[in-house]
């Protein structure tokens, strides 16, 4: 029994020690030229898949979703994870596991990869930021334990299976902070200590992951100064700004607030001297041409930042369909085939 084990460990370590040696110069993230990102987050789509959805190509061939987006130029596949998610379906999954499994198919077809930390066990938001049911009691040392092992082990989990993501958020449109109330942005020193913890354990995994802080309503300077100028006296570390743009929410055409956007974007590198990037935008699925023009207005905007800082665009959940999500900013047809709006990507 004893050398039965030792031949197992033996074997193990072999070839653990293989999957290292193929695939890590391949899979971590090492600076390189500039390449602009367009992409998608698709939190839902494994629960699409489960639920029978169907995704078909404008010929009416059906054919896996991921390579859809890729058909229309997106390189770049955002994943949310919650911490111990319920299994609803629309509000639930995204578990550390989940996660895994969808980013290493995303990869394989050769996607970038972005990982969304909400510190939650569902949506973190501007209107929420609910600590995870097993931190509901914690101290705050604990927290910034939690923050710390949490993303460490989810990105760890990444890098056995082959994966390491080269964008990190940490924290998911966070105005008013994280981990309410302790990360409230009325406690900004606390603020910033919970989002060094997420870019410590970042780094610790590997250190050319770019870590985002994530802010919505981008078209709005004077909340984007506000909360960065805070970051910043409070010695809040990251690498990159991330922001939300959604015309629709804000009840407003995006031809009243692109130019707005486009400033903000110019205003935040200069007064920063940090990269950009547009990690959720989204239009009206009804709306086509409108959502068309929006998309190659905001990828020029993001284009127009100085010294290549803006990064990239991803839509969020350009898949979920009406029928099955009930999202209004989808972008996708009702027969499963995807709006020619996400053609915008493919310039």
């Amino acid at each position: 029994m004893k050398k039965s084990r030792v031949q197992f460990r033996f074997v193990l370590m072999a070839v653990i020690t293989m999957l290292i040696t193929s695939s890590s110069a391949a899979q971590t993230p090492e600076p390189s030229a500039f390449s602009f990102s367009k992409g998608a987050d698709v939190g839902w789509l494994p629960q699409m898949e489960a639920t029978g959805y169907k995704f078909y190509d404008t010929d009416g061939k059906e054919k896996d979703c991921l390579q859809l987006l890729k058909d229309r130029g997106m390189n770049t596949i955002r994943l949310r994870v919650w911490v111990n998610p319920s299994n609803d379906k629309a509000s639930g999954h995204c578990s550390p596991a989940e996660t895994v499994e969808m980013a290493v198919r995303a990869q394989k077809l050769g996607m970038r990869i972005m990982i969304d930390f909400h510190y939650s066990d569902t949506w973190a938001d501007p209107g929420k930021q609910a600590k995870p049911a097993g931190w509901a009691n914690h101290s705050f040392p604990e927290l910034l334990n939690d923050v710390y092992t949490h993303t460490f082990d989810v990105l760890n989990l990444l890098k056995a299976a082959g994966v390491t993501p080269e964008w990190v958020q940490v924290g998911n449109e966070i105005p008013g902070g994280m981990l309410w109330p302790e990360g409230s942005t009325n406690n900004w020193p606390q603020l910033a200590q919970l989002l060094n913890k997420g870019y410590d354990a970042t780094k610790a995994v590997n250190s050319n992951i770019k870590v985002i802080v994530h802010v919505d309503e981008g078209n709005n300077n004077a909340k984007f100064r506000w909360f960065f100028d805070n970051a910043k006296a409070n010695n809040a570390k990251y690498d990159i700004i991330g922001l939300s743009y959604y015309p629709y929410w804000i009840k407003s055409d995006y031809t009243t607030t692109i130019l707005d956007l486009e400033n903000n974007l110019k205003d935040m590198v200069s007064r920063y001297g940090k990269e950009v990037m547009i990690v959720e935008v989204g239009g009206d699925f009804t709306l086509v041409q409108n959502t068309k023009d929006m998309l190659t207005a905001v990828i020029k905007a993001v284009k127009s930042a100085p010294n290549n800082k803006g990064l990239g665009v991803i839509y969020w959940e350009p898949q979920g369909e009406k029928s099955w999500s009930g999202y209004q900013l989808n972008a996708w047809k009702s027969d499963g085939k995807p709006s020619p709006a996400l053609d915008a990507f493919k310039n």
